[in-house]
């Protein structure tokens, strides 16, 4: 059973950085796509950013050049590097993992971690 572990988040400064961790079990992250997704209040679901196996990596276009996405293989985990807070960032972040086996696509999703705006 795949399960997925956030941790990390906390309250946003603007202008300031955060770093969340997603540890996974079940499978081992360097062989699937990892993705961070966030959910804003009355928004949808988006994609943050996503790493392949391959190491290929992809990002919402609020997320470039702020943001980087990456992994250890060897404590199975997946990063989400978060840089230069802005008011659109608060939400929740939610750790993914995709991955196929033969014809069928799996997906699970962590429980979320929050990134609320310091007051």
């Amino acid at each position: 059973q795949v399960q997925l572990m956030e941790s990390g988040g906390g309250l946003m400064q603007p202008g300031g950085s955060l770093r969340l961790s997603c540890a996974a079990s079940g499978i081992m992250v360097s062989t699937i796509t990892m993705g961070w997704y966030r959910q804003a209040p009355g928004k949808q679901r988006e994609l943050v950013a996503d790493i392949t196996s391959g190491g290929n990596t992809n990002f919402a276009d609020s997320a470039k050049e702020r943001f980087t996405i990456s992994r250890d293989n060897a404590k199975n985990t997946v990063y989400l590097r978060m840089n230069s807070l802005d008011p659109e960032d608060p939400a929740v972040y939610y750790c993914n993992a995709k991955w196929s086996m033969s014809i069928r696509q799996f997906t699970s999703w962590g429980q979320g971690t929050q990134v609320p705006v310091s007051s």
